[in-house]
């Protein structure tokens, strides 16, 4: 069954893209308005073979990482600090609900004044996107805990950090995991916006330049680098995710 989804998946993509390709032929489109799939194609494998996207995709690739780790380990560790102090939760909460309000876009400017161009400010608007859905789920896994099995470990004399860790945390996995995909998805958007500001390299810049030069076929084909990259990072984690849940939860 699993095969013949799968199948049928590929099959629609293949439909849409004739669809696509037949209507840039017959309907009118103009090549700057909506290219065909094969002028994408086209792009895409002449960006490649000549080495001009390598780069680029290379550094978009080292700030998503680079984010996704930093904010992903500040979220957890931020996560487990709120869920086991009520004081601390009620009293950062609502600077934590605050940062997230603030439009990333808005912080870039300032990120980049105070950083440098380069690296790092991509990297720390990545880490601010990654950071929110690490540390919710973290928090409201960790407050999910079954009551009974909190008495039994009270019980049995467990202190609190044998709770947090043989307790807690693995009955709050599945909501931690849940956050991180949530991260690995917007890490992608956060590096990808963060180079649209300043950045001179990377898949964002990409896209700047080439609406600069009204070369859409470009566009098309950045575009389709970002979504294939964000499409793998995605599935590796679901791999990575089902076997630490097998691992925890044979």
């Amino acid at each position: 069954m699993k095969r013949w989804t799968g199948l049928w998946s590929v099959l629609l993509g293949g439909a849409l893209l004739l669809v696509w390709e037949w209507a840039t032929r017959h309907g009118g489109w103009s090549r700057l308005v909506l290219p065909a799939p094969s002028a994408v194609a086209q792009a895409l494998w002449g960006g490649w073979v000549s080495g001009y996207f390598a780069p680029h995709a290379w550094q978009t690739l080292v700030e998503v990482l680079a984010g996704l780790a930093l904010g992903g380990a500040c979220g957890f560790l931020g996560g487990l600090c709120l869920g086991e102090s009520v004081f601390w939760r009620r009293v950062l909460m609502p600077y934590v609900v605050t940062t997230q309000v603030l439009p990333k876009l808005a912080l870039a400017p300032l990120l980049m004044m105070w950083l440098g161009f380069g690296t790092w400010p991509m990297v720390v608007i990545t880490a601010l996107v990654c950071f929110f859905p690490l540390l919710e789920n973290t928090l409201t896994g960790l407050q999910q805990a079954d009551a009974q099995r909190l008495a039994l470990f009270r019980l049995l004399g467990a202190s609190r950090w044998q709770t947090l860790w043989r307790l807690k945390v693995p009955l709050a996995l599945p909501a931690i995991l849940a956050g991180w995909r949530v991260a690995v998805v917007l890490s992608l958007v956060g590096a990808v916006v963060g180079e649209f500001i300043g950045a001179n390299r990377g898949l964002g810049a990409l896209i700047i330049a080439a609406q600069g030069s009204m070369d859409t076929p470009l566009m098309f084909a950045v575009l389709a680098q970002i979504t294939a990259m964000g499409w793998v990072l995605y599935r590796l984690t679901l791999a990575a995710e089902r076997r630490l849940l097998l691992a925890f939860f044979p």
